[in-house]
């Protein structure tokens, strides 16, 4: 499954959508959407990179392969170098352009960075849910603060 990210804590107390954005397939598809970029950049500033190529790095943005990956893995011990091998077996016209002139840093980086992102970002919609819903709470028992004071009161002079 690379659906979700997985460990105990994460399979007890994360949303669904929490364990998407840190899983594997959130982590390499944005591994290959940078990759596209790259390359469509690469195009535009002169590099020998053609439409035919960045098509078909798009035609298997979305479709891991898993596998090879990680049998190369076990060759090279690097995982971007892994994804890279992976990447190109599935795109052969594309293969000598993808990750073209970029470190490791260049998809493990920036993919750290919209990962960590988009999480904060659903925190943000989560906090917002949270704080409107105890908004409503506090709005609809506000009667009750007085109350409780006034019958707090009356116990304390009572002792």
């Amino acid at each position: 499954m690379n659906d979700r990210y997985q460990s105990p804590l994460s399979e007890r107390y994360a949303s669904k959508e929490m364990q998407y954005i840190f899983s594997p397939d959130k982590k390499f598809k944005t591994w290959r959407k940078l990759w596209i970029a790259l390359a469509e950049t690469e195009k535009e500033l002169g590099l020998d990179i053609t439409q035919e190529q960045i098509d078909e790095l798009k035609a298997h943005a979305e479709d891991i392969n898993y596998d090879v990956a990680k049998e190369r893995e076990k060759l090279v011990r690097h995982d971007v170098m892994s994804h890279v091998y992976a990447y190109g077996v599935q795109c052969p016209k594309a293969k000598g352009i993808i990750h073209l002139g970029a470190t490791s840093c260049y998809v493990g980086d920036n993919t750290d960075i919209i990962i960590m992102t988009e999480a904060l970002k659903l925190v943000r919609v989560k906090l917002l849910n949270v704080i409107n819903e105890l908004s409503k709470f506090a709005t609809k028992y506000k009667i009750f603060q007085h109350l409780d004071l006034h019958i707090f009161s009356q116990h304390s002079l009572q002792q």
